[in-house]
């Protein structure tokens, strides 16, 4: 798994399974109504540092992900190949020896 997900899945489990559930359960409104648990998901592993590096060096791509996610909204199937290259981009930053796996 890539380390920002198991950074995610480790620190913030309990918000990262909420707002997961909340956009498989909306299909067509998760933008608006799962917004206050994207909130608390960003709230979450903003403080972490492997998070942070991530957010700085996959900035382009993460933001194309988010792009496709708006302009499909009942069809997100549509942006794996964006969710692949931020994949791609954050297993490339390189995680320091603070980061407790």
């Amino acid at each position: 798994m890539q380390a920002a997900l198991e950074v995610t899945a480790k620190y913030c489990r309990n918000e990262l399974e909420e707002y997961g559930s909340c956009v498989h359960s909306k299909p067509g409104t998760w933008q608006q109504d799962c917004h206050e648990l994207k909130v608390k998901v960003a709230q979450c592993t903003s403080s972490h540092p492997i998070i942070q590096k991530i957010r700085t060096q996959c900035a382009q791509p993460f933001g194309a992900f988010e792009q496709c996610l708006k302009e499909n909204q009942t069809a997100v199937e549509k942006c794996s190949e964006h969710v692949t290259e931020f994949l791609q981009c954050a297993e490339r930053v390189k995680v320091s020896d603070q980061t407790q796996k």
